[in-house]
C-alpha cells in the first residue's frame, strides 16, 4: 500500500510539474488584425499561426488596442467617426464610444480608464472616459494629429501632428499642451520607453526616428536607416515598439519592407528583417518572444520570431491589415 501510494504521489508531482499543465503553457493567445479596405477584423491563433475568424466591424478600422482587463477590443472605425467596443468573448460590437471626427489611432491610459483619440481631420485630441462613454474634454493640437502615447505614471499624453511635424506635450491633469517637439517631416507614430525617460518618434517622410529626452524635451538623437538594396526613398519609417526591459526597439519601415533593429543603448541599427510589402504597425505577444507586423499592401501579417530574428510565418488576412493587438485568453 505504502509503495502504491509512492508511485501515486510521485505521479502526481511529476504531471504538476509538466510545462503543460502550467498556467502559461495553458494559455491561449490570439491576434487581431484591423483590415482598412475590408472593414474587418481577423483573428489570428498564435499557437497555430492561422486566421481562425473573421469580425465584421465599421468602416475603414485602423487602430485598435485590448482593454486593460482583456474583455474588450476597441477599433478606430475612422469613417463611421465612432471607436467601436468589440466583446471578445463572442465578437460581437457591443457599443461605440464618442471618440470625435475620423479617429485614427489613440492610446490607453495606464489605469484603462481613458482614451487618448487623434483626430485628423480636424486638428484635436478627443479625451474619452471608458466607464462613462463620454467626452471629457477635446484639445486644440496640430494638423493632421496622428500617433498618439501616454506616459507609464499617465501624466503626459503625447500626440503627434503629421504636417505641423511636431510632438506635441499635454497634461493629462489639465489636458493642456505646454510643449512642442519639433521633430522630421510627417511623424506618424510615438512611443514612451518603459521607463518613460525617452519618447520615440517616426517620421515618415523625413525617414527618420527622433529619440527625445522627457526631461528636457530635447532630441537625443535622429535615427536613420539603410536597408540593403532599397532606395532611401522608400524607406519610410512608420510603427514603432519597444521591449519592456527597454534594451530594443523595432521600426517598421512602410514600402522599404523591412523593420529595423535598434539597440536602445547605443542607438544604432543592428538588423534590417525583410517582411511584407509596405509594413505598417507592430504588436508583441505577452512574452515579447514573437512579433507582429502588419504589411498593408501584401494583406498579410509577418510572425517574427524575436529571439532570432527571424521571419516565421506569413499569414494572409484581409485587404490592408494596418493595426494589430495581441491578447491573452486563460
Amino acid at each position: 500500500m505504502q509503495k502504491a501510494k509512492s508511485i501515486l504521489a510521485l505521479t502526481l508531482a511529476t504531471l504538476m510539474a509538466s510545462p503543460l499543465l502550467s498556467s502559461e503553457a495553458m494559455a491561449k493567445e490570439l491576434a487581431y488584425v484591423a483590415n482598412e479596405k475590408d472593414d474587418t477584423v481577423s483573428i489570428i491563433d498564435m499557437d497555430t499561426m492561422e486566421v481562425i475568424n473573421t469580425v465584421d466591424v465599421g468602416d475603414r478600422p485602423r487602430g485598435i488596442e485590448v482593454s486593460k482587463d482583456g474583455k474588450y477590443l476597441y477599433i478606430c472605425a475612422s469613417e463611421d467617426d465612432t471607436v467601436q467596443v468589440l466583446d471578445v468573448a463572442n465578437n460581437t460590437i457591443i457599443g461605440d464610444l464618442p471618440s470625435g471626427e475620423d479617429p485614427e489611432l489613440f492610446a490607453l491610459s495606464p489605469d484603462g480608464n481613458r482614451l487618448y483619440v487623434a483626430n485628423e481631420d480636424d486638428a484635436l485630441m478627443t479625451v474619452i472616459d471608458i466607464p462613462t462613454s463620454s467626452v471629457v474634454t477635446q484639445v486644440e493640437v496640430g494638423v493632421e494629429p496622428e500617433g498618439v502615447a501616454v506616459s507609464p505614471d499617465g501624466k503626459t499624453a503625447i500626440i503627434t501632428s503629421e504636417t505641423s511635424n511636431m510632438a506635441h506635450w499635454i497634461n493629462t491633469d489639465t489636458n493642456e499642451m505646454f510643449h512642442n517637439t519639433l521633430v522630421d517631416a510627417r511623424p506618424r507614430y510615438a512611443q514612451f520607453s518603459p521607463d518613460g525617460k525617452q519618447l520615440w518618434v517616426s517620421s515618415e517622410i523625413g525617414g527618420t526616428v527622433s529619440v527625445i529626452d522627457t526631461d528636457s524635451k530635447e532630441i537625443i538623437k535622429k535615427i536613420g536607416f539603410a536597408p540593403k538594396g532599397v532606395h532611401k526613398d522608400k524607406v519610410q519609417p512608420v510603427g514603432v515598439k519597444l521591449t519592456s526591459d527597454g534594451k530594443t526597439a523595432f521600426v517598421a519601415l512602410g514600402p522599404a519592407n523591412h523593420v529595423a533593429v535598434i539597440n536602445t543603448d547605443t542607438l544604432e541599427v543592428e538588423d534590417y528583417l525583410l517582411v511584407g510589402r509596405r509594413v505598417w504597425q507592430m504588436a508583441f505577444n505577452e512574452a515579447e518572444d514573437r512579433l507582429l507586423a502588419t504589411n498593408g499592401v501584401s494583406g498579410d501579417v509577418s510572425i517574427i520570431d524575436v529571439p532570432n530574428r527571424e521571419v516565421i510565418k506569413t499569414v494572409k488576412v484581409g485587404r490592408y491589415p494596418w493595426g494589430v493587438a495581441v491578447r491573452t485568453v486563460e
